[in-house]
Formats: structure tokens, C-alpha cells, sequence
């Protein structure tokens, strides 16, 4: 199954509720964090939503 790699590369610190909610989703906390997420829908989704905050790697 293909997946994508994602990296919080800026802080969430004075962000809204739900751009912290879909960092915390995707398993990001901190600023660096990198997971490796299914290339679904609800993935590009929450991706989307947090778009100027992370840097994806398909």
C-alpha cells in the first residue's frame, strides 16, 4: 500500500484547535516529529488542513 511520509516543520503553539487536533491525528507533536501515514482520502485530508505548517514526502 503506498504511503507518505510527513514532517511538522513549523511549531502549533498559537494555532487553532483543529489545525492541532490533525497534527495530533497524524502523530505529530513537536516541531521535527516525521510519521509515515497511508496515501488515503482522510489522510489528504487532514494534510490539507495543516498544509503551511508540514512538509510531505510521497
Amino acid at each position: 500500500m503506498a504511503t507518505v511520509t510527513i514532517k511538522l516543520v513549523k511549531s502549533l503553539a498559537g494555532r487553532i484547535q483543529n489545525q492541532k487536533d490533525c497534527a495530533a491525528a497524524l502523530g505529530l507533536k513537536k516541531v521535527g516529529d516525521v510519521t509515515v501515514q497511508p496515501d488515503n482520502a482522510a489522510t489528504m485530508g487532514k494534510i490539507a488542513k495543516i498544509s503551511h505548517l508540514v512538509e510531505v514526502v510521497k
